[in-house]
């Protein structure tokens, strides 16, 4: 009974992405989008864990101490900013005295990875928030788990410009917005100017 609930979830979220993902012109990422998810490595441990309220990871997590499925998913799906973490190059001109030894953090993501995983995200909070889902329910959950990621001063600022677009002019326009200047290259993808971009959301016209 499980594994057919555990297929429904995640066919259904693989579904929205895919109609969110056609949204905006990524058809291919739509397509091939968390295919991962139907291997036995995650598929098998997803029935196991299976909840239905939250992400069976979690769940594998409580019990084990860490979600093997996870660690699957997230080094095969470039869609999550987990994939793109790796050793730093130090920087001396940025006054970075490391002797030498590099630091993990999070790099530069592709542009249309990260609208992927804003559309990655939309369609998760609403497959498991169902009808209590609002505009800014994926900029909610974000700001609860911000503290933890390790993320590019850059991507975290598309991110969050395009989140608060969401929550602020709604998933039409959003997308819309995404599909012809965003991945078009029209906007800057660059921390100090998306951060004035997403300060004007909340300026009257």
């Amino acid at each position: 009974m499980n594994a057919w609930k555990h297929f429904c979830t995640i066919t259904r979220h693989k579904n929205l992405v895919l109609a969110g993902c056609f949204k905006i012109g990524l058809y291919k990422q739509g397509l091939l989008h968390d295919l991962s998810k139907y291997s036995p490595t995650e598929f098998i441990v997803g029935c196991k864990y299976y909840k239905g309220y939250m992400s069976p990871n979690n769940a594998e997590r409580m019990d084990r101490g860490y979600s093997s499925a996870w660690l699957h998913h997230k080094g095969r799906n470039k869609h999550h900013l987990e994939y793109w973490i790796d050793y730093d190059i130090p920087s001396k001109k940025n006054g970075d005295d490391t002797n030498g030894h590099s630091a993990m953090a999070g790099m530069k993501m592709p542009i249309n990875y990260v609208c992927e995983m804003l559309v990655d995200r939309v369609s998760a909070s609403k497959n498991y928030l169902k009808d209590k889902y609002t505009d800014r329910s994926a900029l909610e959950y974000y700001n609860r788990s911000i503290d933890h990621y390790l993320i590019n001063e850059d991507t975290r600022a598309l991110l969050e410009y395009l989140l608060e677009m969401l929550a602020v002019k709604g998933e039409k326009e959003t997308y819309s917005y995404i599909k012809h200047q965003v991945l078009k290259g029209k906007v800057p993808y660059e921390k100090q100017k998306l951060d004035a971009l997403k300060d004007a959301l909340h300026v009257p016209v």
